[in-house]
């Protein structure tokens, strides 16, 4: 996948949320948003994966701590859907990172790096995005 946008010195703060709007590809098979200090150094990588190594209609989260990926945690709720409009919001404390989702519904993944601050976003894969918003 190439990377499609990367942002630094964001200096997203706990209890602020960032917003993700977009639009999902028609021939989507995954796409992913990477949150944290730097490229090696991750708190969130929320990976949506249509069809892609070997899961379906699975999202995939997972860390990365001096370049290596921790443990992925799998959320089976998926309101993404191939060609269609989407938005994430995203927003963190020192414990967890709570990721709501397009139909409402959210779930937490743990903040494995203590980030105090979120600097770094990168976004790649089948999905364009529209707005980036600080709430």
């Amino acid at each position: 996948m190439a990377c499609g946008l990367i942002a630094s010195n964001l200096n997203l703060k706990p209890g602020q949320c960032l917003r993700v709007q977009g639009e999902v590809a028609p021939e989507a098979k995954s796409f992913a948003l990477n949150l944290g200090k730097d490229g090696n150094n991750l708190c969130l990588h929320f990976n949506p994966r249509f069809e892609a190594h070997g899961d379906v209609n699975t999202i995939v989260c997972n860390s990365r701590s001096e370049g290596s990926w921790g443990e992925e945690l799998r959320e089976s709720n998926f309101p993404f859907l191939p060609g269609s409009p989407m938005e994430v919001c995203v927003s963190f404390d020192n414990a967890d990172l709570t990721i709501k989702l397009p139909d409402g519904y959210s779930f937490k993944f743990p903040n494995r790096l203590n980030l105090e601050a979120i600097e770094y976003l990168s976004a790649d894969g089948d999905m364009k995005i529209k707005c980036l918003a600080f709430d």
